[in-house]
Parts: C-alpha cells; sequence; structure tokens
C-alpha cells in the first residue's frame, strides 16, 4: 500500500463514516466504511488498520444498546450461522488470496446495492426466514473474519424485516 493524500483521504473518510455512523445512529451508512477503504487498500489491511476501532466501538456498543434492544428471535436464527461463518472464514483469510477476498466483499456489497436499487429503493416488510437469516449469519461470520466487514449480510437480512431504529441498532452491536 502506498501512502498518498489519496489513501489518507479515503482513510479519514472509511473512518469518521464508521465511528460518526455507527456511534451517532447505530450503524446505517457506516457499513459503507470497509468497502470505501478497498478502494485505497486491500480489505485485509483495512480491516487490520480498524480492528483496534472496532474493538472499542463494539464494547461501547455493548454498554449502551442493554438486552431489551436485541431482536431475540432473529438472533437465535443469526448467531448459529455467525459462529460457522467465523470458522469459515478462518480457513478462507488463511488460504484465500486477498484479490478474491476483495472481490468477495465488493460482489456483497454491489448485491446489497443493487437488490435495493431494483426494489425502487421502496421498503417492504417481510417475515422472518430461517434459510435467510442463517444465510446472512454465514456470510456476515466470514465477511467478519476476513475484513471486519459484516454489515452488509447482516443489513441485508434485517433492514427487510421492519424493525424499529433502536431493534435493529441493538441488534447488530451484538454479532
Amino acid at each position: 500500500m502506498e501512502l498518498t493524500v489519496t489513501t489518507i483521504l479515503i482513510a479519514f473518510a472509511g473512518v469518521f463514516l464508521i465511528c460518526f455512523m455507527k456511534g451517532a445512529f447505530g450503524g446505517g451508512f457506516s457499513i459503507v466504511g470497509i468497502p470505501l477503504l478497498s478502494i485505497v487498500m486491500d480489505p485485509v489491511t483495512a480491516g487490520g488498520l480498524l480492528a483496534p476501532l472496532f474493538i472499542a466501538m463494539d464494547l461501547f456498543a455493548l454498554q449502551y444498546w442493554k438486552p431489551s434492544t436485541w431482536s431475540k428471535p432473529d438472533l437465535k436464527l443469526l448467531l448459529p450461522g455467525l459462529v460457522t461463518g467465523i470458522g469459515f472464514g478462518y480457513l478462507v483469510f488463511r488460504f484465500l488470496d486477498h484479490h478474491a477476498i476483495a472481490i468477495v466483499m465488493a460482489v456483497t456489497t454491489l448485491a446489497f446495492v443493487g437488490l435495493w436499487l431494483i426494489s425502487g429503493g421502496d421498503v417492504m416488510v417481510r417475515p422472518r426466514s430461517t434459510s435467510k437469516a442463517i444465510s446472512a449469519g454465514i456470510a456476515s461470520g466470514i465477511t467478519t473474519m476476513v475484513a471486519h466487514s459484516g454489515g452488509p449480510p447482516l443489513a441485508m437480512y434485517l433492514l427487510p424485516l421492519g424493525l424499529t431504529k433502536e431493534i435493529y441498532a441493538g441488534t447488530t452491536s451484538l454479532p
């Protein structure tokens, strides 16, 4: 990674988005932080750069978002997939080329945006789906383990459920 003015500006924007949006609004637009940083550095480096920041943010988030703000039915569906995905993510991280990781992250993020654009930006509340929750959990576990970017797969599952802002933010603070 070459340290240029562009790299510094994009890294600053990514860190700002992650910290401000997650801290002030409980997530939301912060899911684009790692993909944004991946423009100027490989996603594994971006994840390593941000790991200490994520740990600190998660500790504070768990203090703020108490269990009363968690969607327990969704967590029961998501957590087994997350644990499985983290284990699989470890293997991916060890054996997969970093360029392939960047491509997978880009495809996941673009799929999220593409699905939203195809739907016309309309929010349609959908019922819980065990298979979608497990798939989202596995994808989130893998992307969390590989590049600390588990937000887009979780958002793809949780946003269509129509959760309140507090429940969404509280639920995403745990995994």
